[in-house]
């Protein structure tokens, strides 16, 4: 009888406390998703700021931006509407963690305009040094006709490479590959666009 009794007990507070939990889990994921879909049109007006922001930074004589063949390329245009060239967002993974760059390119996509970095949480001192001007200014009318390559412990010889951060090799690979990869994907979606023009 004391244990039936005991089971009795234990397994009504097991249940009780299960019910506990559930009514909690539910109501902290209803509250995450709230918080969630109340924060999305913020950030997504946060993101498209710093993306116009970066942009303008870019081609200071930007008077619009279009949206471009894909999402997230953008065609740059001047007061007569002429094209200064095209803005793109590339990210890839860092040694911290994600990077994201708007990236400036010229019209025929064969000199780099300059690149901005928009997200990143690379080590200070080390990875974080994408960010300065010193290391930015060297992709400034670099040549896109070969892909980007860095150099170590060295001074570029050739037109299409830049000097790795010291002691960050991997943050200056990371921003290296992603704008290769996606200079890439760029490239062939413009000259698809321009043969398909053609045909018309």
């Amino acid at each position: 009888m004391v244990l039936k009794a005991i089971r009795s007990i234990v397994t009504s507070n097991f249940v009780k406390m299960a019910a506990a939990l559930g009514i909690v889990s539910g109501l902290s994921g209803a509250a995450l998703v709230y918080v969630y879909n109340y924060s999305l049109p913020k950030i997504e007006v946060n993101i498209a700021a710093d993306t116009e922001r970066a942009i303008k930074s870019i081609f200071p004589e930007v008077l619009e931006i279009k949206p471009g063949v894909e999402k997230d390329i953008f065609e740059v245009l001047d007061t007569d509407k002429n094209i200064l060239g095209y803005a793109f967002l590339a990210e890839g993974s860092g040694y911290q963690g994600v990077i994201k760059l708007i990236v400036g390119v010229s019209p025929d996509v064969e000199t780099m305009k300059g690149f901005e970095v928009i997200e990143s949480q690379e080590t200070p001192g080390l990875g974080a040094e994408i960010t300065t001007d010193k290391f930015r200014g060297q992709f400034k009318a670099l040549g896109l006709a070969h892909a980007i390559e860095y150099v170590k412990g060295q001074k570029p010889t050739m037109p299409y490479q830049i000097e790795a951060i010291t002691g960050a090799t991997i943050s200056s690979r990371a921003v290296v590959n992603m704008l290769n990869s996606k200079i890439s994907r760029v490239r062939e979606l413009l000259f698809k666009k321009a043969a398909e023009e053609q045909k018309i």
